[in-house]
Formats: C-alpha cells, structure tokens, sequence
C-alpha cells in the first residue's frame, strides 16, 4: 500500500502519552459520552479509514461520528489530502478543542451525534458519502427506538457507506448483536474484517453500503 499523502502538521502515529491522559481524563469524567477509556489505535485506525474510502469518489463529504483524541482524523484528513470535506463531530468539549487545534483542514463540529440531520443541513450538506463512526453502545443505542443507525442511513447518499468498529470480547452481548442485526435491516451489504489484534482491546470493522430507503 503506498505512503499516506502528508497534510502539514500531522502524521499518522500512536496516541501520545498525553493523549491518553487527557483521553482517560474524560472517561473518568463523562464515561457513557466518552466511551472507551484508551483510544484506538493506529491498526485499527488503518482499517477503519481502508473500509470507508475504498470505494469514495474522488472529493467525497466524509463525517466523524465520536471523533474523541483524532485516531481515525489524522488518518482520514491524510488519505483525503485535501479532496472533498471532513467533518468530525465530538461532544465532549476538551476533546473537540484539541481536535480543532491538532488539525486545521478539518471541521471541528462539538455537538451530539444525535443532531447529525440537523449539523449536515445547516453546513449545506444533503447527504454524506461516507460515515465513520467511533462511537460505542452507550452512543449508537442499537435495538432502541432512538438508535442512531437508521438516522445514519437517512444521512447518507444513495451509495453512501457506514464504517463502525466493534469489540471482539463483547460480540456476544445484546447489544452487539442488536447492532450487527440494525445494520443489516438498514443497509443493502454489511462486510465485517478481519480481527485487529493490534488494538486494546482487538476489534473487527463492520462496513455497511447501500442504505436502504
């Protein structure tokens, strides 16, 4: 595979140490918004931006959903180079702070993911052509009736994709499987990867296309 194209002022890279902490920080003090206590990792980040881009056109619009300390961003904003627009929508104000400042060419959005409908119509946005999401159950609410899934699809183009990652030790919970059940009922195919081992904890990519209407 070839080199990441540069974008000034960031590269692809583990989490820094202070990273981790201000990422733990706000799992300690908001941990049903914040999600996950350790940020993914670069491995992880690897495949989830190799599912959503795979088939992008070439300058497509391309939304964050739980962008947390930027380990999918950097990546994404890398691959896109430019092309296109990048939106990363974060709740937790430290963290969408620090995502502003980290990385210039992308659009800091410190909002609820629920109000995704609401934030692409305001920007002027009809659809998104791609979707990555790094949120976890407590965010994604599968099985519920205010699941963010079937609002996800409605967002999307009609070739749009969805991009989620999910935990291997916890896929056989409930709500795991409720996820991997609304992802089928909203879209057409749903692939799913290859474990990551190298994420803490090891994760698979699931990647939904072809929203159902």
């Amino acid at each position: 595979m070839p080199p990441d194209p540069p974008v000034p002022g960031e590269a692809p890279r583990e989490a820094s140490l202070a990273d981790r902490a201000v990422f733990a920080a706000q799992f300690v003090r908001a941990p049903v918004a914040t999600a996950s206590v350790w940020p993914s990792s670069t491995a992880l980040a690897r495949a989830m931006a190799d599912a959503a881009l795979r088939s992008a056109r070439p300058s497509p619009v391309v939304v964050e959903l739980g962008a947390g300390s930027g380990a999918f961003t950097g990546l994404l904003a890398r691959r896109l180079a430019g092309r296109g627009r990048q939106l990363a929508v974060e709740i937790n104000p430290v963290l969408a702070h620090r995502l502003a400042e980290r990385f210039a060419h992308v659009e800091v959005v410190p909002a609820d993911v629920a109000e995704l409908p609401a934030l692409l119509a305001l920007r002027g946005i009809t659809g998104a052509d791609v979707v990555v999401s790094g949120l976890g159950w407590s965010a994604t609410r599968p099985g519920r009736e205010d699941s963010l899934v079937p609002g996800v699809a409605r967002a999307l183009t009609d070739d749009g994709v969805l991009v989620q990652f999910a935990y291997c030790a916890t896929s056989w919970a409930a709500p795991a499987r409720a996820l991997r059940a609304e992802l089928g009922e909203c879209f057409e195919q749903v692939e799913t990867s290859s474990v990551v081992w190298r994420n803490l904890p090891p994760a698979v990519v699931h990647r939904a296309s072809g929203p159902r209407r």
